[in-house]
């Protein structure tokens, strides 16, 4: 019993402490003071505040066209590898590709945004809304390489055999049932990739030019001048969107599972 409570008590506490500052920084999103410590009243004031912010909703739009595009191009890239290192055969360089592929998951993102800015110097590319594309691409996809890896290893391959000796061309096969079956974790990908890129800070930071201004980079800047009640709404605005992104994917993710169970049942 007391391994128990222990367990109990460690969980609360742990929960407590990821999630109680975001649920202080909600709360105090509809505090009516300026004063984000001091507690008022409640008023959405500022969050119309916030919509009257062209800064901010400039910043916004960048770091939305950015997610868009970067895990569109992430999730595309992702799954061709996912497919490569799965499906396909043994060729020369495949454990170092894989390394290339999985290596973003631990390299530091300092090195990562480091890296990327030496090269985009060396080649003559002007930091902008692209380079912060390309440099969002390269550290996602691997996240989605890894979460359609998974979903390909326990995909039936003999499914892919059947559609191909039914006449079906390689291609023909991987739109009309391998690409269907693992819709779920694409999708998911998708999803995971559109997240880190809605809050990435450190690579952004070092792609970033004069004419784009991500809107982490926005809230970072303007927190050191002080937290204002406008920031607490924003940052109040992507919880609601990333939570919001892992809902979905999650009901993806159990929707997939059941009708996978009733698949193999109805099989049997």
């Amino acid at each position: 019993m007391r391994l128990r409570w222990f367990n109990i008590t460690s969980l609360t506490l742990g929960f407590a402490f990821l999630y109680l500052p975001m649920i202080i920084l909600v709360i105090y999103s509809f505090n009516e003071s300026r004063l984000v410590t001091v507690w008022t009243g409640f008023s959405t004031k500022w969050y119309g505040e916030l919509l009257s912010n062209q800064a901010f909703l400039d910043a916004a739009w960048v770091t939305l066209k950015v997610a868009v595009f970067s895990s569109t191009l992430a999730t595309v890239l992702g799954t061709l590898a996912a497919y490569a290192l799965v499906r396909g055969a043994r060729f020369p360089g495949r454990t170092l590709f894989s390394g290339m592929i999985y290596a973003p998951l631990v390299m530091p993102e300092v090195i990562t945004g480091l890296s990327l800015l030496l090269l985009f110097i060396g080649i003559g590319l002007d930091r902008g809304v692209l380079t912060i594309v390309l440099a969002h691409t390269t550290f996602s996809m691997c996240y989605v390489s890894v979460v359609v890896s998974s979903r390909l290893v326990s995909f039936d391959q003999s499914l892919e055999e059947a559609a191909l000796d039914l006449g079906c061309s390689p291609w023909d096969a991987f739109r009309l049932v391998t690409l269907p079956i693992i819709a779920p974790a694409v999708v998911s990908g998708w999803l995971l990739a559109f997240t880190l890129s809605l809050d990435d800070l450190v690579i952004a930071s070092f792609t970033t030019g004069p004419s784009a201004t991500t809107l982490p980079i926005k809230i970072f800047s303007a927190v050191r001048l002080g937290v204002s009640p406008e920031i607490n709404a924003l940052s109040t605005l992507m919880i609601a969107v990333v939570t919001l992104g892992v809902i979905i994917a999650s009901l993806i993710s159990k929707r997939n599972f059941v009708r996978e169970q009733h698949g193999s049942e109805s099989r049997h």
